[in-house]
């Protein structure tokens, strides 16, 4: 059955986009798979008179052309609507490739689209791009303006149900106003949902339409064995079951330094390695870089040695654990679920998908070694010239030594604790509800 368009985050930075005056820069859309990009650019379309949407990977008469024509927007342009009959028309028509990975001369022609035909709106987006852009280290650089999209936030899963005036409120309250009680109890419920479900489209939509979590675990099957099979499509000579064992692996050591002498005997660290990257390219694992965080920017410290890895969505994570719904929805104490992980998982993916859609953020954190004890503080962001440590707990409780002790050696101004709590303050630290993650867009990953 077809689904409404769930509104998104990035929608309004589309439409600014397709509203400034005079030439623009061709647009290109980067994110994992099935995360809305191509929903996103059809929404944009609806405004324009003419919308034509050509798909590389499906048509290859499209193709054809980008590989047997000279690069030159118009000549291109006629091709096309001698093939689809849709008018081209500056200021009337929304371009858009889609697929674009299929085609890398589509891909370099949007220099060509900026430079000779600057008047024509021209958005691209793809699955697997990354690979694509990789062989082709300058495609566009200063003439292609880029936006990076995520599967959705909570905030984006509560206006999808319905629940605006919730997400409003969460937006709205901090740590010297906190949200009346039962407004907070009904956000940790919205939230125990969204651990579940996730933000992948095409799973909210299910939710929002038929209200049946059994449909959107299979839901969620599917689009984890569609991830499975894109890894035979990464690269030719890495065997897929190399990449499914890394990939396994980034499941059981969540929330945890990532060590590749867990992984797997039959292969070597050099292959584990380059399987990594192939999953960090695909948008499908998200880095978390240690830091020593003696100032900015963080990543001027960063230990490349040092690494923990999150999956790109808590409902997928929660389906390759086989973790018992029922758990999620009852407890209010989630640390005794798999220790906890989802809620850090949970968080850092909040930060990850604040913020404007046009940078590109880096997640880090914190951890000393000691002779008797280690220290470890989940997430590190920036504040203007600060640096703001961030604990993650996954029920109302816990010990705060490693904040305590970053914010001694570090002279952080204050901490952020993450949790079930509701908004409220501690010496030195500010208690923002794990739900409310998104709102910190004070906060830099960059």
């Amino acid at each position: 059955m077809p689904y409404n368009y769930i509104k998104r985050k990035i929608d309004d930075e589309l439409l600014s986009w397709a509203q400034k005056a005079g030439d623009r820069m061709p647009l290109l859309i980067r994110g994992a798979r099935q995360v809305g990009k191509s929903s996103a650019v059809r929404h944009l379309g609806e405004r324009f008179e003419y919308f034509l949407e050509v798909n590389f990977e499906l048509d290859e008469q499209a193709r054809d052309l980008f590989a047997n024509t000279e690069l030159y927007p118009e000549k291109l342009c006629k091709g096309l609507y001698a093939i689809y009959g849709t008018p081209i028309i500056p200021g009337k028509t929304l371009l858009f490739f889609d697929e674009i990975q299929a085609s890398p001369r589509a891909i370099t022609s949007l220099r060509y689209f900026y430079e000779k035909y600057g008047e024509l709106h021209v958005a691209a987006a793809g699955s697997l791009l990354e690979f694509a852009l990789a062989e082709l280290p300058a495609f566009g650089v200063g003439r292609i303006q880029c936006m990076y999209m995520y599967p959705m936030n909570f905030f984006e899963f509560l206006g999808a149900c319905g629940h605006t005036p919730l997400s409003q409120a969460i937006q709205d309250a901090n740590c010297k106003a906190p949200l009346p009680q039962p407004v907070h109890n009904a956000a940790v419920e919205h939230l125990k949902n969204f651990l579940i479900l996730g933000g992948m489209p095409k799973v909210v939509s299910t939710y929002v339409n038929k209200k049946d979590l059994r449909e959107c675990q299979l839901i969620l099957d599917s689009l984890t064995q569609t991830l499975r099979a894109d890894f035979a499509k990464y690269k030719a000579k890495i065997p897929s079951l190399q990449i499914s064992a890394v990939f396994d692996s980034v499941v059981a050591q969540m929330g945890k330094k990532f060590v590749y002498a867990n992984v797997s005997d039959d292969y070597t660290h050099r292959q584990l390695k380059e399987a990594l990257e192939l999953l960090r390219m695909s948008g499908v694992v998200i880095p978390v870089m240690h830091t020593a965080a003696n100032g900015v920017p963080l990543g001027a410290e960063v230990n490349p040695k040092r690494q923990k890895m999150l999956l790109l969505d808590t409902g997928i994570y929660q389906r390759l654990l086989g973790q018992p719904i029922a758990d999620l929805l009852i407890y209010n104490d989630l640390s005794i679920i798999n220790k906890g992980s989802i809620m850090e998982l949970f968080v850092g993916l909040e930060l990850m998908k604040s913020g404007p859609s046009g940078e590109q953020k880096s997640l880090y954190y914190w951890h000393r070694e000691g002779k008797s004890s280690n220290a470890e503080v989940d997430y590190v962001v920036q504040s203007g010239w600060d640096i703001i440590p961030i604990e993650v707990k996954s029920g109302t409780t816990g010990s705060m030594q490693s904040m305590r002790l970053f914010l001694k050696e570090k002279s952080a101004p204050y901490g952020i604790r993450a949790s079930l709590e509701n908004y409220g303050e501690l010496p030195d630290i500010k208690i923002i509800p794990a739900y409310g993650a998104s709102a910190m867009s004070f906060l830099r990953m960059v």
